[in-house]
């Protein structure tokens, strides 16, 4: 079994990944840079987890997305939402003003059908993409609905010959977290952060839910490593 791994260097995506060298072969990792604030720094830190893991990478970019998105993602000029750690509640408690501002249209169905035409060209069987139960109820492209129906598009689209899953689907961050400390992943390589400085802002909604998710999981001493002064 061969797998594509989407990655970002976020908290999902790389627990994915490492879940995905558990379950099998991990062909490729492909990373998207389409105008995010934060594309350098994914680039930077996707790269570096692929040479920890010994996974090839690749950077895809698609420039037309982001010039296509007017959300804070793609425009510096527009405010990021932020949220303080002890506003989150249940999962995706409130977040509907805040996911309509961070939103792409279409992100996750391009990043999904782009991967599938790699994945068919290489004979790959699997594309591994890091959704989680507590996203998607805010975004529908993070839902187990979303990765049903895409996978039943290609059937159509690649002959069958590739399969969309997520090994986190089910998870909220805590559990994800839980997981990432049971597999040992490099916590130092995450960016998980919207912004793109030198260190990850800690205050983004990002970096608020990634905080929370450490610190119910009993990871707090991992927050230093994450967030260096």
């Amino acid at each position: 079994m061969r797998q594509l791994v989407l990655l970002s260097a976020g908290l999902d995506s790389t627990v994915n990944l490492y879940l995905a060298r558990e379950a099998g072969e991990v062909s490729l990792a492909l990373t998207f840079d389409y105008g995010q604030r934060a594309a350098a720094r994914e680039r930077e830190r996707s790269t570096a987890l692929c040479a920890r893991a010994g996974v090839e990478h690749m950077v895809l970019e698609l420039p037309w997305l982001g010039e296509w998105s007017e959300c804070s993602l793609t425009r510096p000029n527009l405010p990021l939402p932020t949220r303080h750690e002890v506003d989150w509640g249940v999962a995706g408690g409130g977040m509907d003003s805040e996911a309509e501002a961070v939103w792409v249209p279409n992100r996750n169905g391009v990043f999904v059908n782009v991967a599938a035409a790699l994945a068919e060209a290489r004979g790959i069987d699997l594309v591994v993409a890091g959704f989680n139960a507590e996203e998607a109820a805010a975004f529908p492209d993070n839902s187990a609905s979303f990765m049903e129906s895409a996978w039943q598009s290609l059937k159509y689209s690649t002959r069958g010959r590739v399969r969309l899953v997520s090994y986190t689907l089910r998870m909220d961050k805590t559990e994800i977290a839980r997981e990432g400390g049971r597999l040992g992943i490099p916590w130092e390589l995450l960016w998980s952060c919207y912004n793109g400085g030198d260190l990850m802002c800690g205050s983004c909604e990002s970096c608020a839910r990634l905080k929370r998710a450490l610190r119910a999981a009993g990871l707090e001493d991992c927050l230093e490593s994450i967030f260096p002064e």
